[in-house]
């Protein structure tokens, strides 16, 4: 079992600072949160500050931004950390979308599954040179052009993690996602008879297995 903290600070002149003592401290794994300020700004500083720790977000809210705008943020935090960033989405409800970021809402899962699947077409397309050809129903990419490409690195993989509570939710988390940001509010009951048999369905339909998905939960906070 690892052990992780979260970052969550009003001043990301203090973040430096923050980041730096958890990993002095042992901590495993740092996460940013999207509630009153950016999840993103935070990382960026504590990628450059630190050396060891994982760093990441629980969660930063998906549907207010395109793939797009994940995929290139994502992909500049994992160079500047060398490979220690994980990039958690969560679709947060109808009411936040709709009312707090003006973003439609469309059904959520089936949406999602369509970013995720997108996010790694386009690094594909950046780091392999692959030819940009994605067409969904929620989304589409077909045109990068040299000017906005960011160049290959050594840490193409950029870990996804979602938060996942209803059914659908641990399906898609088995089946194509890296890790899973388990709610704090979950009941041992629910884990075992909701959460865990729905992501190991996910797991079977991408003939994966359980050493693929990892489950995330933050109980400690650094605040300042």
């Amino acid at each position: 079992m690892l052990v992780d903290s979260a970052l969550m600070t009003a001043d990301l002149r203090n973040a430096a600072q923050q980041a730096r003592e958890a990993e002095r401290f042992g901590y495993d794994g740092l996460w940013t949160a999207e509630a009153g300020h950016d999840p993103y700004l935070p990382c960026a500083v504590a990628a450059t500050a630190t050396e060891r720790i994982t760093i990441g977000t629980n969660i930063a809210v998906a549907f207010p931004r395109s793939p797009l705008v994940h995929a290139q943020i994502a992909w500049d935090l994992q160079a500047a950390s060398r490979g220690r960033f994980v990039l958690g989405l969560g679709t947060q409800v109808k009411g936040h979308n709709e009312r707090r970021y003006s973003t439609p809402w469309t059904a959520p899962g089936p949406r999602l599954r369509e970013m995720i699947q997108l996010l790694r077409h386009i690094w594909d397309v950046w780091q392999n040179g692959t030819r940009p050809g994605f067409e969904g129903k929620h989304y589409r990419f077909s045109l990068m052009t040299p000017f906005f490409a960011p160049a290959p690195h050594d840490w193409p993989h950029v870990p996804i993690y979602i938060a996942a509570v209803n059914p659908y939710m641990c399906r898609l988390a088995g089946e194509l996602c890296d890790g899973i940001h388990v709610h704090p509010f979950h009941s041992i009951k629910y884990l075992r008879e909701t959460l865990l048999p729905n992501m190991e369905a996910g797991l079977a339909k991408a003939k994966r297995t359980r050493k693929d998905v990892t489950l995330a939960t933050t109980a400690f906070m650094i605040t300042g």
